[in-house]
């Protein structure tokens, strides 16, 4: 193996080091104080190999800044339980303003549960929290999990941040399912990418994440509608690319992506706000 991500699990590394990086800054939108602890010198590592590395943590960060905005939305809206799927080194149940009543399950590999566990030894999450070590790939493991997130009672809010693209649709279509079988479970927060979002990602990282065996693979052609079928619509669609300038994260050079927006028909306008997303769906 020569490039430093070994396994997907080594993408929450990566993930990580762009929030540290961007709640150094002194305009932080978001402060996660655990951030540069976890992604540690491999995190620094893994973004220093990618071509573009360090200039492409925007659409990272204004995806963690939305999804904070929603998931904070989703419990004042009386979600009494959070199911953080692929959790990897999300520190959202230590670093939102949550309730203490909420119950917030962190789940993902064991290895990846235990690294996590150790970093934030003697940390105090905000709501009452559980580190669930499971292999989300095994649909009875997945059975098992959901049943345990739902004996709440719910309103659930199931997230899924960053998980999906690694996924075959064949997989994306059992969990959608699995997951529509628990009642109480109202919401699923996703990111979503385009065909044409995973071409240029498999461009420019695609040889990098196959060596470390996780290609990126979900990108439906039908977007959300995708999900219909399986008990799920969209409510909400938050364009990375709107959102980036609502919060002044923009690529750079994005005046003028902007300026050739305008110069497109209307259909290429929708498709380009559809480029890439944070979605809420809810079951139908």
């Amino acid at each position: 193996m020569t490039g430093p991500i070994r396994n997907v699990s080594d993408t929450a590394l990566w993930v990580a080091m762009y929030r540290a990086f961007e709640s150094e800054r002194p305009d932080a939108l978001f402060r996660d104080p655990f951030a540069r602890r976890l992604a540690g010198a491999r995190g620094e590592a893994i973004v220093a190999s990618m071509p573009r590395g360090r200039a492409m943590s925007w659409p990272m960060v204004v995806r963690t800044a939305v999804m904070d905005e929603i998931v904070l939305r989703c419990v004042q809206q009386g979600c009494t339980t959070v199911l953080n799927l692929a959790a990897g080194l999300d520190t959202r149940a230590f670093r939102l303003p949550l309730p203490k009543a909420l119950r917030w399950f962190d789940a993902d590999l064991p290895e990846m549960v235990a690294y996590k566990q150790q970093q934030l030894a003697g940390e105090q999450p905000a709501c009452s929290y559980q580190a669930v070590a499971v292999d989300l790939v095994d649909a009875a493991a997945r059975a098992s999990l959901f049943a345990r997130a739902a004996q709440g009672g719910g309103p659930v809010l199931v997230v899924a941040e960053g998980l999906l693209v690694y996924l075959q649709a064949a997989e994306v279509q059992s969990l959608a399912q699995q997951l529509h079988d628990q009642p109480a479970f109202r919401w699923w927060l996703i990111d979503l990418a385009s065909p044409q979002l995973l071409k240029m990602l498999q461009r420019n990282w695609g040889k990098r994440l196959a060596e470390g065996n996780a290609p990126m693979r979900f990108a439906p052609a039908e977007g959300t509608a995708f999900f219909l079928p399986h008990g799920w619509r969209e409510v909400e669609y938050r364009s990375t690319w709107e959102e980036a300038t609502r919060l002044r994260r923009t690529m750079r050079l994005a005046w003028l992506w902007r300026l050739l927006s305008k110069l497109m028909p209307a259909k290429k306008r929708a498709q380009f706000r559809r480029f890439s997303g944070m979605v809420l769906l809810e079951r139908t």
